[in-house]
């Protein structure tokens, strides 16, 4: 009986025995909190910071939408292919609606809250001038994309251009009617704004050294959309050709009621009209209108046919001017950068007033930076034909282009 008890415990007490002699697991490390594993990998680099105002909404929505979606598309492509100094470029933005008021507070808030290693000015030059002072004294780099004022790169060393200073593009417009046309009886119309005024400023300049007689001169305001009574006054002087300065929405009223009373002089524009807006508002009236601007749409050059291409497939509409010019702002910030080797503003700077020969430009190609900080370039002109801007002609006389500053 006594045995029979002890049997089962002897057999309990070697089943522990053994159970000890058997190696023992290692126990597993004990986890890592997640802050300690998220310091071990490898951090991401900080992103570049670059700022854009543009008006998304108003009057100039459609030029401000097209400013913005082009220079992201631009900063996509540029981190497609790993940024610039290894870190990608980050884009933010704000909705100016062309005010000058809202730009100068942009400016700030770019500058002060985001810290910005740089600006981009996607708006027109009564906003842009407002905001170059602002970046010109916190010492960070701006690029004025399409606003031509002269004043903008007057306002300092940190202020650049990529679009064509309004009184070149004047000038140019004269050698086109003088020139290109051969017409000498020329009638003027000015929207009554820093845009107009300046252009036509560079007009008539170059239309007295052409010998051009003036026989009409009037201006108008921004928004103006009866052009009936100023057309009915062209129709009995009869200049060959009208110089009419002009945003998009205003072109598309002058040139439709133009041809609804039977105008019959050539109507010459600038980069206000290059906008496919102008196209769909005039219509038929489109056809025929030859404009100055810096996209020629048939150039041979790749990176021309491929922006235009890509931002078609992203957008869903034909880029313009004022598009492909915003593009190139982004493009000649993070040259700038990467030649500089640094965001440091002052090598910024002065790496992008040594820029010389660049044909990583939409608008292009850049010969180079005047002291001034204007672009030398060639210029293009567009004519209306079925429905689309087409080349006309190009402009390539360096004393022609070159701007004065």
């Amino acid at each position: 009986m006594r045995r029979s008890i002890l049997f089962p415990v002897f057999l309990a007490l070697l089943a522990l025995v053994l159970a000890a002699c058997q190696p023992v697991a290692p126990a597993p490390p004990p986890a890592q909190p997640a802050d300690e594993e998220a310091a071990e990998a490898p951090s991401a680099p900080e992103p570049i910071k670059i700022g854009i105002f543009a008006p998304t909404t108003g009057f100039a929505a459609a030029d401000g939408t097209s400013a913005l979606q082009a220079a992201q598309l631009a900063v996509e492509l540029i981190n497609q292919e790993g940024g610039v100094l290894g870190r990608p470029l980050e884009l933010i933005h704000y909705d100016d609606a062309a005010a000058p008021d809202q730009a100068a507070a942009i400016a700030r808030k770019l500058i002060e809250q985001d810290q910005v290693v740089a600006g981009i000015s996607g708006s027109y030059s009564g906003a842009t001038r407002a905001a170059a002072p602002v970046f010109q004294e916190a010492g960070v780099v701006m690029i004025s994309a399409y606003a031509i004022h002269p004043s903008i790169t007057q306002t300092g060393d940190k202020i650049f251009r990529v679009g064509t200073l309004a009184t070149v593009q004047g000038r140019v417009g004269a050698e086109l009617i003088g020139n290109v046309l051969g017409h000498r009886r020329v009638a003027i119309l000015t929207i009554d704004n820093d845009f107009g005024q300046s252009l036509t400023d560079g007009f008539k300049q170059h239309a007295e050294e052409l010998g051009l007689e003036i026989v009409f001169e009037e201006k108008y305001p921004l928004g103006e959309t009866d052009f009936r009574p100023i057309i009915g006054r062209l129709k009995e002087i009869g200049p060959e050709s009208v110089y009419a300065t002009a945003y998009y929405a205003e072109a598309a009223k002058l040139v439709s009621q133009a041809k609804d009373e039977g105008l019959e002089a050539q109507i010459v524009g600038q980069e206000g009209y290059d906008s496919p807006k102008f196209i769909e508002l005039a219509g038929p009236a489109a056809e025929g209108v030859i404009i100055t601007t810096d996209l020629n749409r048939d150039s041979e050059r790749a990176i021309v046919q491929q922006f235009l291409t890509l931002y078609r497939e992203r957008y869903g509409v034909d880029a313009d001017m004022v598009g492909a010019s915003a593009f190139d702002a982004v493009q000649v910030l993070a040259y700038g950068m990467e030649t500089a080797g640094s965001t440091d503003s002052e090598a910024v700077a002065q790496a992008i007033q040594n820029l010389r020969e660049f044909e990583q430009a939409v608008t292009g190609p850049f010969w180079y930076y005047t002291p001034g900080r204007e672009l030398a370039r060639p210029i293009s002109s567009q004519i209306v034909r079925d429905g689309a801007f087409r080349f006309f002609h190009e402009f390539t006389d360096e004393e022609l282009v070159r701007p004065d500053q």
